[in-house]
């Protein structure tokens, strides 16, 4: 029923506009050389008006609903004080195009049309630079905060000039892989990580996916995630928000995430390889776990001594492998008679690879076996 009466509504706006057109610029000339075809003009031209508004009004309505579709998207996603800062920007926007809409209104028969068009271009350009301008503005209302709070408090302190104002804390939004991995609660709570964490309703819903996968694997990755993500609302509620965005026009969860972190201006917080190459062609910025765990791991050199535990056998021959406390794995030659034993151990070379680093070392002494097997 609603359909029908927007559909109305605009074969009716085309019909009155095609009225005011002909009346307007056809009927003078018409009337004066050709009374006769003045009513058959008028209801022809009318009716052709009526015809165009009835074959474009589905597409006028189409795209009408994906530009309000797209606006709450972006409204929705934006926080309240870029919302403040548009509007900031839409005042002087609405000043200048009432200046200039003032005298272009004085022009005949288009002058209320270009003040209209003047109204809409000046007062979106003037939303646009409020937000991109919002750091600056958001920094000069802190700048007025606190010099009227000092002026109130009576209080003379010197003016510092900060070369390296604070931006705003970007967003990290939350990929699905590092919700199932676990370790964002403990990397929070350390404080390596500002600012919001975002996450997307797409991510929930792959996560759900996950959690009811016949797969019995998948189904505990699966409420894992969700377990992750119950920690980290309940512990960290001001510091978790969800953001019911998505993308119709985009299938893959990867894709929306990216655009998802665009929009927000935003960096993707994940612990995949793929997707952080990806973001990086597109340039958004990536902080990936795997990355800071590897960062954070002990530095070895090579001719440093340790004492480890050998666990068990390597790939090759008489090899024995250990293990740091922080998972890095040593490749200790000559090791695999003293499985489950201590040896002291001197570190020969440090192997960097993308999975991680491996340390390659030998015993400070030859095991006792060993030293036996040579002597006969």
């Amino acid at each position: 029923m609603l359909k029908k009466f927007v559909y109305g509504s605009i074969t009716m706006l085309f019909a009155v506009i095609g009225l005011i057109l002909i009346y307007t610029f056809a009927s003078p000339m018409i009337e004066s050389k050709f009374p006769e075809m003045y009513w058959p003009v008028l209801i022809g031209g009318t009716s052709g008006f009526v015809t165009v508004g009835i074959l474009i009004a589905p597409r006028v309505v189409k795209q009408v609903a994906k530009i309000i579709e797209k606006s709450i998207t972006l409204v929705s996603s934006m926080s309240l004080f870029d919302l403040i800062a548009c509007v900031i920007g839409l005042i002087p926007g609405l000043i200048i195009a009432t200046l200039i809409g003032s005298a272009l209104d004085k022009i005949n028969i288009i002058g209320n049309y270009l003040y209209i068009i003047c109204i809409i271009f000046f007062g979106y350009l003037g939303m646009l630079v409020g937000y991109r301008k919002r750091n600056d503005i958001e920094q000069a209302i802190r700048a007025a905060s606190t010099l009227s709070k000092d002026k109130g408090e009576k209080v003379e302190k010197p003016l510092k000039k900060d070369k390296h104002a604070a931006k705003a804390i970007p967003v990290k939004v939350l990929d699905t892989s590092v919700i199932i991995d676990g370790r964002i609660p403990d990397i929070f709570r350390t404080g390596f990580i500002e600012g919001e964490l975002i996450v997307a309703g797409f991510v929930l819903t792959e996560l759900q996916h996950v959690a009811d996968s016949a797969d019995p694997l998948r189904r505990q990755r699966g409420r894992k995630g969700l377990d992750t993500l119950n920690e980290l609302r309940e512990e960290f509620p001001d510091r978790v928000r969800v953001v019911e965005t998505d993308y119709p026009d985009t299938p893959e969860v990867d894709a929306k995430l990216l655009r998802l972190a665009q929009d927000l201006h935003g960096i993707v917080l994940t612990n995949d390889y793929n997707l952080n190459k990806v973001a990086q062609m597109q340039g958004v910025t990536v902080l990936n776990i795997n990355e800071l765990a590897n960062a954070v791991r002990v530095v070895v050199l090579p001719g440093e001594e340790m004492t480890v535990q050998i666990i068990r056998e390597g790939k090759e021959a008489n090899q024995g492998l250990a293990y740091l406390e922080d998972g890095t794995m040593i490749v200790v030659e000559n090791a695999r008679r003293s499985i489950n034993r201590y040896l002291t151990v001197i570190v020969t070379s440090v192997l960097q690879t993308a999975a991680g680093r491996m340390v390659f070392a030998r015993p400070k002494t030859a095991p006792a076996e060993n030293m036996a097997e040579n002597t006969h």
